[in-house]
C-alpha cells in the first residue's frame, strides 16, 4: 500500500456543499481488502501515532481534539479501539456524550463540552459531541428550529476559540449506508458477545435515516472550517476507515512540529552508581 492514501480528498473544504447520497461509503481507493500490505501500513501508522502522542504529552504545550460522529453502528468505538491502539493512556482521554443531565440542561448546550476539551499535552476523543445539538435534538424536535439553527455559528465560534488556544481539531464523520447498518445490527443480535450493544432505540432511530442524513449534511456543510475541518470517511469497510483516519491524524500531528522538551542536564556529566 502506498504511504500516501491521498486523504486530502476526504476533507470538506469550507463552502463546499456535500450531498451524502452521492458519496460512496464502499470507497477503498481501489484496494481490495485488508491484506498484508494494509496490515503493515496499519502497524506503521499505529507506531507513528504512538510516537507523536508521546511527544505531545512530554512537550505539554499543544492539544489535540478528535471528534467522531456517525450513525448507529458507524464505527466510533472501532476507530477508538484500533486507531489509538498502543498510545499512552496517561495522555489520551475519551469523552462520551449521552443524554444531557438536568444540570447540563440548565446551562448552555456547549457547557458540558467545555469541561471535556483537552488540556495541555492531551489528546481527547469526543465519542459523539456538541454536534448532537444539531443532530438528534434537531431530528427529534427537542428544540425548535429557531434554536438549533443558531448553533452552527456557536459551534464554529467555540471551535475557533479552541484552535486559538493551540488545539488541533480533527472531525470525522464515519459514513455508512443503510444496508451496512442493517448488516451490523443483525450481527449484534446474532453474536452473544455483541448483543449488549443492541438498543431498543436502534430500530426507531433507523426509521429516521433520511432526517438524519439531512441534518448531517447541514452540519458538515456549515461547520467545516479552516480551523476545524470535517473529514467524510467511507466506512462500510472497517479496515479502510481505520487506515484513512490514522493517516489523517498522523499527518496533522506531524505538522504540529512537536518535540521533546529541552533540559539543562548534561548526560555526560552524570554518573549513576
Amino acid at each position: 500500500m502506498p504511504k500516501d492514501l491521498h486523504t486530502g480528498r476526504y476533507r470538506i473544504e469550507p463552502g463546499h456543499e456535500v450531498r451524502l447520497s452521492v458519496v460512496d461509503p464502499n470507497d477503498t481507493s481501489g484496494f481490495e481488502g485488508k491484506g498484508e500490505d494494509e496490515q503493515r501500513e496499519s502497524k506503521k501508522l499505529n507506531e507513528k501515532l504512538r510516537q507523536l502522542q508521546e511527544m505531545l504529552y512530554a512537550e505539554h504545550e499543544q492539544k489535540v481534539l478528535v471528534v467522531l460522529q456517525a450513525m448507529d453502528t458507524g464505527g466510533k468505538d472501532g476507530v477508538i479501539n484500533r486507531v489509538f491502539q498502543g498510545v499512552n493512556p496517561q495522555g489520551v482521554r475519551v469523552a462520551h456524550f449521552k443524554e444531557p443531565t438536568p444540570e447540563e440542561l440548565d446551562h448552555g448546550f456547549l457547557w458540558r463540552e467545555h469541561k471535556q476539551v483537552p488540556g495541555k499535552g492531551e489528546l481527547t476523543i469526543f465519542n459523539r459531541s456538541h454536534y448532537e445539538g444539531v443532530l438528534i435534538e434537531r431530528v427529534h424536535k427537542i428544540v425548535p428550529e429557531e434554536v438549533w439553527s443558531h448553533r452552527y455559528r456557536q459551534i464554529n465560534d467555540f471551535e475557533r476559540l479552541l484552535s486559538e488556544e493551540d488545539t488541533t481539531i480533527l472531525k470525522f464523520y464515519l459514513h455508512i449506508d443503510k444496508e451496512e447498518q442493517k448488516k451490523r445490527l443483525q450481527q449484534r443480535l446474532d453474536d452473544p458477545s455483541k448483543r449488549w450493544k443492541f438498543s431498543g432505540d436502534d430500530l426507531p432511530e433507523r426509521k429516521l435515516w433520511k432526517e438524519y442524513m439531512k441534518a448531517y449534511e447541514d452540519a458538515l456543510n456549515k461547520t467545516s472550517t479552516e480551523w476545524a475541518p470535517w473529514y467524510l470517511i467511507p466506512s462500510n469497510h472497517k479496515w479502510y476507515r481505520d487506515l484513512v483516519v490514522s493517516q489523517i491524524i498522523v499527518k496533522a500531528m506531524e505538522k504540529m512540529n512537536l518535540h521533546y522538551p529541552k533540559t539543562k542536564l548534561s548526560p555526560s556529566s552524570i554518573t549513576i552508581e
